[in-house]
């Protein structure tokens, strides 16, 4: 296996063996939903053996992985344990609730972490990572405050002006996130940002907000290129919509001038190489006028890019695959227009059963993604419709009706647990 280069662990290839009975590199995916699952499928199709980690039983990656574990993420000690055990080549954090500070010692000892542990820790903390952002990749974002109490909240709304949003330090898909624009909100959105991200911690961001025209996933991978080297591919932009504060629905290619497309990959290649390591990252960003504004990043793939379930050759779970393992990639390809959106459950439930989808999958072009979640709760993501058409228009029209079909016929069993806590 010639080697041209090396970072953060990762190898340059161009050989792989088998799993199970040869020498095929291990990937352990911490955090088994919906977005470890395309990996784990995508990392198979090279010929990885996938060991599927979660704390929940039969989450969506553990259905298709070779082997799968139950384990308590956050526990330093019994993460470490599992990792020894099943000695991967490589592991894959695809949530925020892991004990990062021992990935970081992992790492130190010789585990490789995608794309690094300090970046990992980075982007899982809304504070550093805005501060990397901004102070070292010095780009442009909205100003921001941190505060650890209530009174601090009231301030700091005060100083950045109503409206203002209010999120949690470690969180995703916009759990933990209020818009406030009425000072007598302030109370409940510091609860809901304190109480319900996805650990629970009194400091919470509070944020400037931007009255955007569009907001944007700009998909950046970091990867080998066919000499070796390690370069930077920016994907499409992807433009998204938000009714509340959780992903619903994007699309790809969202049009933009010239030079505000040049910005949004400026923006996202600054944060990312500062980051460092290979894999793909999600970078969200807004665009005002003609001012782009990073929000924020994640070290892997994005929700919003499911759509590229469609519009992209290779998906975003493709590339990620591809770069974790070492291996090349020339890009960016061509996108067709193309759209996703959600399929969300409405109540508590067991065990989702999906109906309409004779009429959901009536268009041509339209795809089904049913994640395999073994339970259910309000605006829980139990499944993605993607479909392409003529038009972003068109693509849009389609998803949108195909996932409500299927929204209108699930059904439930009863509730046998407390909900889980994934998106």
């Amino acid at each position: 296996m010639p080697s041209h280069g090396r970072v953060a662990g990762v190898a340059f290839r161009d050989r792989l063996g088998s799993p199970l009975v040869g020498d095929a590199p291990k990937v352990m995916l911490l955090g088994s939903g919906e977005i470890g699952r395309e990996i784990a499928i995508e990392a198979m199709r090279l010929g990885a053996e996938v060991v599927a980690v979660d704390r929940y039983d039969k989450a969506p990656a553990m259905q298709v992985a070779h082997r799968a574990h139950v384990v308590a993420m956050t526990d330093p000690a019994a993460l470490r344990a599992l990792v020894e055990r099943e000695a991967p080549d490589v592991l894959v954090p695809e949530i925020e609730q892991i004990a990062t500070p021992e990935l970081v010692r992992l790492e130190a000892e010789g585990w490789t972490v995608i794309p690094r542990a300090d970046a990992t820790r980075a982007t899982m903390d809304r504070e550093r990572i805005r501060r990397l952002a901004t102070e070292q990749a010095h780009v442009k974002a909205s100003a921001f405050r941190m505060v650890d109490n209530l009174e601090e909240a009231r301030q700091a709304v005060q100083d950045l002006g109503l409206p203002a949003v209010f999120k949690s330090v470690m969180s995703s898909s916009g759990h933990g996130m209020t818009v406030v624009r009425d000072a007598a909100a302030v109370e409940a959105a510091y609860r809901e940002a304190s109480e319900h991200g996805r650990v629970r911690n009194p400091r919470v961001m509070i944020e400037e907000f931007i009255p955007f025209d569009h907001e944007v996933t700009m998909l950046t991978l970091r990867h080998y290129d066919p000499n070796g080297q390690v370069v930077t591919t920016v994907m499409d932009p992807i433009g998204h919509v938000r009714p509340g504060t959780l992903y619903h629905e994007s699309w790809q290619p969202e049009g933009f001038p010239p030079d505000v497309l040049r910005s949004l990959q400026a923006t996202s290649t600054a944060v990312t190489d500062q980051l460092g390591g290979v894999g793909i990252f999600g970078v969200e960003c807004f665009v005002r006028g003609g001012t782009v504004y990073f929000s924020e990043v994640s070290p892997r793939p994005h929700d919003t890019g499911l759509v590229t379930l469609g519009s992209q050759w290779n998906s975003e779970f493709a590339l990620h695959a591809r770069a974790i393992l070492g291996l090349p990639y020339v890009g960016p390809e061509p996108t067709t227009p193309a759209a996703a959106h959600v399929i969300l459950g409405s109540a508590p439930g067991w065990a989702p059963s999906f109906g309409g989808l004779s009429s959901a999958l009536a268009d041509s072009g339209v795809r089904i993604y049913l994640f395999g979640k073994p339970e259910a709760y309000a605006d829980r993501r139990l499944g993605v419709a993607v479909a392409r058409g003529q038009t972003i228009a068109e693509a849009r029209a389609f998803a949108e009706r195909a996932g409500h079909h299927i929204e209108r016929e699930l059904t439930l069993q009863a509730p046998r647990a407390a909900p889980a806590d994934h998106p």
